[in-house]
């Protein structure tokens, strides 16, 4: 069936159109189209003038209202995916905490059976954060279950769900030789959880590493005799950027600093959402750590430390266009095409003819009116 949405503010990566319609067919675009001239189709979607964008793809988000991702629970994954639609999410990556290595099995397994279930948000793969990280940076991680770098694991793993990234701290021993056995799979390595020199961060880039994961947390910081991670990612062009843009994780002048320093074409908004992402106040569990939500903010009960983000994806969106003052076809660039073009995901984070209609209409607000996955209403 053919769909128009019409009176809509068309955005996308270099793209503003302030009053058009898109014509949909199937899953995909068929037409962006502007002026009066419209087909006739079977069914038709007034956006009464509001922002008509392209979902957002959270590539980096453990869990929503509750649920995590390593629940080891197939309802949780489905209650996280309906709460990341309802934030403009149409794309999502599960992603996993430092676990046992069994359990991290079982967890997966259960990625594996949502992913063939579809009718939510699309899952290309997965993303795995730790176990091969650093206990010196463990942040909000549970340093009882981490390990050394085992690539045999990886490939366990990555047989029963496609493992698209990998968060891993490339000091450890063993990570170069793991970073080159991913690429060679086509997994995607990224820093994190790391104390690596910029020295370091070169070198692993060299193997194959291309991400940086929640930057400017859980990694060394900007010295002028020692750049450390966050320097790398600010010289070394092979380096995309995972951005918590809650004003938390990463303030309002570091995202400025951010933007105005890297190449755009290299940033990507995350989410780093964990279950006490809806909440406003209580407890909830992180990779068997227990979280204390205050105002918004997720942090551990033992120690204080931030443990993951309550950011919702479409807040995200707001935050950067209010912080980097840049315009909308800019910092869409970060939502969604940067992280589709960076993993491969073909078709995915453009309105344009060809692509597929994953789509998202906001309000004035940045509030999420109306959430479409592969031209269907979700």
């Amino acid at each position: 069936m053919r769909k128009l949405i019409t009176n809509a503010r068309v955005v996308s990566p270099d793209l503003d159109l302030a009053r058009a319609a898109v014509l949909i067919e199937g899953d995909r675009i068929e037409a962006v189209i502007e002026g009066t001239n419209l087909p006739s189709v079977e069914h038709k979607i007034d956006a009464a003038g509001k922002l008509l964008i392209p979902g957002f793809i959270d590539i980096h988000s453990h869990g929503a209202d509750g649920s995590d991702v390593c629940d080891d629970s197939l309802d949780a994954l489905r209650h996280i995916a309906r709460r990341k639609l309802q934030e403009g999410v149409t794309t999502w990556l599960p992603t996993t905490l430092t676990q046992p290595r069994e359990k991290l099995k079982s967890i997966v397994a259960k990625i594996a059976t949502f992913r063939e279930e579809g009718g939510l948000t699309r899952c290309p793969g997965m993303h795995v954060e730790g176990p091969f990280i650093n206990k010196e940076r463990a942040g909000a991680q549970n340093p009882q279950y981490m390990r050394a770098p085992d690539f045999a694991e990886v490939e366990e793993l990555h047989a029963i769900v496609p493992a698209l990234i990998l968060s891993l701290a490339p000091e450890m021993p063993g990570a170069l030789e793991l970073i080159g056995g991913c690429k060679a799979l086509g997994i995607t390595c990224s820093a994190a959880h790391t104390s690596a020199t910029a020295a370091q961060i070169f070198a692993a880039c060299d193997a194959g590493l291309t991400h940086l994961t929640h930057y400017g947390n859980a990694m060394t910081p900007l010295h002028h005799r020692e750049i450390g991670v966050i320097g790398a990612g600010m010289v070394d062009d092979r380096l995309m950027i995972e951005l918590i843009s809650d004003l938390i994780h990463l303030s309002p002048d570091m995202l400025r600093l951010v933007f105005s320093t890297i190449p755009i074409d290299r940033l990507m908004m995350i989410t780093d959402s964990v279950a006490a992402s809806w909440i406003v106040e209580g407890e909830v569990d992180l990779g068997g750590l227990p979280v204390v939500v205050k105002d918004k903010v997720a942090r551990l009960k033992d120690g204080g430390a931030l443990a993951g983000s309550t950011l919702l994806a479409n807040e995200g969106f707001r935050n950067l266009v209010g912080a980097t003052g840049l315009p909308l076809h800019e910092v869409i660039k970060v939502t969604s095409w940067n992280q589709a073009r960076s993993l491969g995901l073909e078709g995915l984070g453009k309105v344009v003819p060809g692509f597929y209609a994953d789509l998202v209409l906001l309000n004035d607000d940045y509030s999420v009116a109306k959430t479409i996955v592969g031209g269907e209403e979700r």
